[in-house]
């Protein structure tokens, strides 16, 4: 119950359809199961009532919302949600990220570009702008953004790789502005993570099957030569989300099985 009495918002808490589950049901269920309330948000209603349901299958308290983070209308409205339902705002978790179409800078389209900064740092950028005032009043709050290695490490996909390292920055100005409000902020960087949204979308790019997918990818994990997990991912967030980490901010967490480590 390293949660218990705490409120939680989980953004992006849905997921892309497959054999695994993501890292925002993952970390959803887990902030659940250590005793938070849960309000879930993800773009696709449905998919985060699915997240809701199986919460409260295990008897946990959530509820769900749609939100598209590009949308400061709809970031607003369920900053609101939260308050209204659940009265206070202890922990945001922001779990939203687009890739695909990226590539070099010669090769990625200006509307590619424009789309996933769009979606990826202006929508951390907005959901954070309307819970921070509520976390403010409160005196404190813990925000994890979930960014990537693509931050730091070579990668031939431009955008992504600026969207991620901009998210970074950003959590790092919020830490040291929010410090005097009691309001901690910190990053989640993961690496190859076997969810949904990466063995699904890779396989029907690469017209490979799951499993040859999965093979490439443990083979670049220096860890066990295996990828890690959704649940990798939540417990990392659940100990910045903690009490257990009350004298942490402004730090980029690799999840990665030592890839990042590479880079010397």
């Amino acid at each position: 119950m390293r949660l218990e009495d705490k409120v939680a918002i989980v953004v992006g808490a849905g997921q892309t359809p497959g054999e695994t589950i993501g890292n925002g049901r993952a970390t959803a269920m887990l902030f659940a199961r250590e005793g938070a309330q849960v309000l879930v948000v993800d773009r696709n209603l449905a998919s985060a009532r699915e997240t809701e349901a199986m919460i409260k299958d295990e008897g946990g308290v959530a509820s769900s919302c749609a939100g598209d983070v590009s949308v400061d209308a709809d970031c607003l409205a369920f900053a609101t949600a939260c308050i209204e339902r659940f009265g206070k705002i202890d922990i945001l978790h922001h779990n939203v990220g687009i890739g695909v179409g990226d590539r070099g800078p010669i090769e990625t389209a200006e509307s590619v570009w424009d789309k996933m900064l769009d979606v990826n740092l202006k929508g951390a950028f907005l959901t954070t702008k309307h819970v921070l005032p509520v976390m403010r009043e409160a005196g404190s709050g813990s925000i994890i953004f979930i960014s990537s290695i693509a931050a730091i490490c070579s990668m031939n996909a431009i955008a992504y790789k600026a969207s991620k390292a901009g998210m970074n920055a950003l959590s790092q100005a919020i830490a040291i502005d929010n410090a005097r409000f009691g309001i901690r902020s910190n990053v989640i960087m993961p690496g190859l993570m076997d969810t949904p949204i990466a063995i699904e979308g890779i396989s029907k790019a690469l017209n490979k099957t799951r499993d040859e997918v999965r093979k490439g990818r443990n083979k670049q994990v220096p860890l066990g030569s295996k990828m890690g997990d959704a649940w990798d991912v939540a417990k990392a967030a659940l100990f910045l989300a903690s009490d257990d980490a009350s004298f942490i901010t402004g730090v980029n967490l690799p999840v990665d099985g030592g890839q990042s480590a590479r880079i010397g």
